[in-house]
Parts: C-alpha cells; sequence; structure tokens
C-alpha cells in the first residue's frame, strides 16, 4: 500500500500512541505458533525507515511506539484480491491468506489482537502494512484474519485492538520491563503526544493540561538507545471512562494504557 524511505531520526507527535503497563496471565492464542522472528523482516534499517512521518492525501501520519497491554477501539476493515502479492509498506508481498494486518501508526511486525466487538470472535496478526487511509477505521485485516473474527461479509466491524508483543513474538510479563507509576484518581491513561525532545514534550504538557479536568504527564521511554518522551492525561478511573473521553476529543484512536 506504501513503502516508506529509510531515515536516521524520528519525530514522533500525535496519533498512536504508547504507554507503561503491565500485563498479567497473557492467554495462549491458537494459530500464533506461525509467528517466528525468522520469517519476518526485523532490521534495524526496516524499522526506521518505516517510522518516518509520512502524508497520504494531505494528512500527515505520525509512526510511535506502543507497549504490551495498550488497547484501542474502532472499526476494522479486510484487504484481499487487489493486494494480493503487491508489496507491503515493510518490503513484504501481500498474502491475504497470512494473519496480517495493516495500521497507520503502529510498528512494524507488532502482534495485536484484534477482538470482534459484535460477536466475541478474536484473531491474532502481525502488523506489516500501512492504512488503512479511510477516515474512522483504524485496522486493515487480511481475508484470512477478517474471516477468523467473521466480517467478511460484513466487510467492516468495530473491534478492540491489544497490544501481544514485538518483532513478530507474543511477549509474556517476564520479556518485558515497566515501571509502575500510581496516580491519584485512577488507574487509566491515554497518550496525547509523543516527542523526541523533552521540551516539546514539557510544551504540549502545558498546553493540554486540565484537559476535561484529566492531569499531563510526562514519561520516558527508550528506543533503540534514544528517549521518546511522551505525554499522557491520567486519572481515568476506568478504561470506559477513557474511550469515551477519546471518543468525544480530538485525540481519536488513541490508545489507552493502564496505570498499574
Amino acid at each position: 500500500m506504501l513503502y516508506l524511505n529509510k531515515i536516521s531520526i524520528i519525530v514522533i507527535t500525535i496519533l498512536f500512541f504508547t504507554g507503561c503497563s503491565v500485563v498479567k496471565n497473557l492467554p495462549y492464542y491458537p494459530g500464533t505458533s506461525d509467528f517466528k522472528t525468522n520469517k519476518v523482516n526485523n532490521s534495524s534499517s526496516m524499522q526506521k525507515a518505516t517510522m518516518r512521518p509520512y502524508t497520504i492525501n494531505g494528512k500527515t501520519y505520525y509512526p510511535t511506539v506502543v507497549e504490551v497491554g495498550d488497547t484501542a477501539s474502532g472499526i476494522a476493515s479486510w484487504y484481499g484480491p487487489n493486494f494480493h502479492g503487491k508489496k507491503t509498506s515493510n518490503g513484504e508481498s501481500y498474502n491475504m491468506n497470512a494473519m496480517t494486518a495493516a495500521h497507520k501508526t503502529l510498528p512494524m511486525n507488532t502482534m495485536v489482537k484484534v477482538s470482534n466487538l459484535k460477536n466475541g470472535k478474536s484473531t491474532v496478526v502481525r502488523i506489516n502494512d500501512r492504512g488503512p487511509f479511510v477516515a474512522g477505521r483504524i485496522i486493515d485485516l487480511s481475508k484470512a484474519a477478517a474471516n477468523d473474527i467473521s466480517m467478511i461479509a460484513a466487510g467492516t466491524a468495530p473491534v478492540r485492538l491489544e497490544v501481544l508483543g514485538f518483532y513478530g513474538k507474543i511477549e509474556t510479563p517476564s520479556n518485558k520491563s515497566a515501571t509502575t507509576h500510581t496516580y491519584s484518581g485512577g488507574n487509566f491513561m491515554v497518550q496525547i503526544g509523543a516527542f523526541r525532545k523533552r521540551d516539546g514534550a514539557n510544551t504540549y504538557k502545558t498546553q493540554y493540561d486540565k484537559t476535561s479536568g484529566y492531569r499531563t504527564a510526562v514519561r520516558n521511554y527508550i528506543l533503540e538507545g534514544e528517549p521518546i518522551y511522551r505525554v499522557f492525561l491520567t486519572g481515568f478511573r476506568s478504561e470506559d471512562e477513557a474511550r469515551d473521553f477519546i471518543g468525544t476529543s480530538k485525540f481519536k484512536g488513541a490508545f489507552i494504557v493502564r496505570d498499574n
């Protein structure tokens, strides 16, 4: 759908969002044995190339990091025969029969659980492409993945996404290090921005502090040895409260972060 060039430095701003959640007792998902690191391109050059901001139809998208346990909700669609065999954003050939998906901002080879909110069915996909570039849609599934959650006929479905891992592997709590924070008034956060420079994060923090009564906080994350400063709105008492806020705010499509 889109192939991106190499870069050496990325500047990450608003769109898809990250956090510092800790996931406990990750379940086993049938079929995930197909996701092996030796079958996917995890090169540093590919990761850097596909984390570059890009513009489609006049709108700029800013790929960013996420962490295991981050969630988001929206509308899923699927793509099949018209793209089968064509190059994906990470250089692979698209296979509509593989368990993959396109996402506008998630890092390539991120593992995502996709749950169909209409029928309760779920599947696991690996991100290997960019899209869908249609307003209101959050992820574009392969035909196989769409069939897994029974949305072929309908074409679209409301879904919930949950990040399970990276580099084509599902992570467990022992694979992931995280810092635990406690915020008074709630256990969930919404990331509203991420920056390479602390000054940019601090400016954003000040600009959006007390938005709808929520306080901002800046936390740092290390990506390939370089810091990223993330700006959160904190104090959400439940995932539903955070989701309701996102739905009525300018931060639509944001990932919700559990603050354990």
